[in-house]
């Protein structure tokens, strides 16, 4: 077994399930352990198999849950130095204790291989993330938000996939012609920024073959985009390519259904 889904992903939120028949984790808590928890019993998936919390960087809309979640399960924090500095003081005690990784480098929690690596963002040390069950290499995980745009180490790290949960944040004319003040527009078009709904396709087009069954368009602007717009704009080029992946828009406020990778 190995599944993933994806419990809410948004401006006020992202977590997502990564599961194995021996071990699973929760990448990122950016919402309430209540709502987390709350996610997992409809799919089924008991408390007690979660081994552990992983962090991608220190913004809030990724780390709200993390003390409350860990502390409430007495599991693990996965989280790399700089991360965790920034962040120490508010995710506060973890009795379950601290596992420190470092960007670049592999670890494995039971049978599930993680690749923490580096992702253009303003944070400290943010990363997106593959995942490998052992003793099936062939398929494989990709979790790739808050990335400003798809850089040559982003592409290489996502080749192969067989499911891949990618940002698709904004539609850029929604977001120009929004409401927002100029710098913020500047910073979520940067290259420190989010991916746009093209950008996402952009990187999917450098990442696309014939293994990859599932994408999911993730950490959807609710002000600046629309799930419609979203898909059609991912779905239009996956028939230009003839691919019959299958393609899912996240929820901020609902769980994916559990995906085999």
């Amino acid at each position: 077994m190995f599944q993933t889904s994806v419990l809410m992903s948004g401006s006020k939120g992202n977590a997502v399930l990564v599961r194995t028949s021996e071990t699973a984790l929760i990448l990122d808590a950016g919402v309430s352990a209540r709502s987390i928890l709350a996610a997992l019993e409809k799919l089924g998936v008991s408390p007690a198999e979660i081994q552990g919390v992983i962090v991608s960087h220190e913004h809030s809309d990724h780390t709200r849950g993390v003390g409350p979640l860990t502390r409430k399960l007495g599991i693990p924090l996965f989280i790399n130095e700089e991360t965790l500095r920034q962040c120490n003081s508010r995710i506060g005690n973890i009795p379950g204790g601290i596992r420190l990784f470092e960007t670049g480098e592999s670890f494995q929690v039971r049978d599930l291989i993680v690749h923490p690596f580096s992702s253009s963002h303003d944070a400290a040390d943010s990363c997106n993330f593959t995942f490998l069950h052992e003793e099936d290499e062939t398929r494989k995980l990709g979790v790739a938000t808050d990335l400003g745009f798809p850089s040559r180490l982003a592409v290489n790290r996502l080749k192969n996939c067989s499911t891949l949960i990618l940002e698709s944040n904004h539609d850029v004319t929604m977001l120009m012609e929004g409401r927002y003040e100029w710098p913020l527009k500047q910073r979520i078009r940067s290259d420190n920024g989010h991916l746009s709904n093209e950008e996402a396709v952009g990187m999917v087009s450098q990442v696309m073959h014939q293994g990859l069954k599932n994408i999911v368009l993730a950490h959807l602007s609710e002000e600046n985009n629309n799930p419609q717009i979203a898909l059609k704009t991912m779905r239009d080029y996956l028939i230009t390519v003839r691919s019959e992946a299958r393609l899912l828009v996240a929820d901020q406020y609902a769980h994916t259904p559990l995906l085999n990778v």
